[in-house]
């Protein structure tokens, strides 16, 4: 596990060069607010945006998640722990006045970046908060 990286992946990094290569500017790897041990993979803080690029395995992505045949239970356990967690840190954020935006990274970095944008152009337009995941 320790081999496995959970900062800088490649779908992270695709979404962030079209982003930035956009224009945008913003954060990476951000504490969440009020929580240890836990990140953000892109933010933008004053629009308050928190982006996450979830993998299918660690997160439980419903069309790509597989199950170790080897200490099942252990991983069972492990995987719905990290599930749970991803719930409880939107939640969080959402009740901080946060929109959490959610992609698995699966997604077409192109797509990823679309979407992104156009909540930080909307948020910037001062027209509310975004406030439910969006996992493609």
């Amino acid at each position: 596990m320790s081999r496995q990286s959970s900062r800088d992946t490649a779908p992270e990094v695709a979404v962030r060069r079209i982003l930035h290569a956009a224009g945008l500017r913003y954060r990476v790897n951000v504490p969440v607010p009020g929580m240890s041990r836990r990140t953000i993979d892109i933010v933008f803080p004053k629009a308050k945006i928190a982006v996450f690029m979830d993998g299918c395995f660690w997160h439980g992505c419903p069309q790509h998640a597989t199950s170790p045949k080897a200490n099942a239970e252990w991983w069972r356990a492990k995987l719905d722990k990290n599930m749970a967690r991803d719930r409880e840190t939107t939640e969080h954020l959402t009740a901080a006045g946060w929109t959490v935006l959610r992609y698995w990274e699966h997604a077409p970095p192109d797509e990823v970046a679309a979407a992104v944008q156009a909540t930080v152009a909307l948020k910037k337009r001062g027209r509310g908060h975004h406030e439910e995941s969006a996992q493609s």
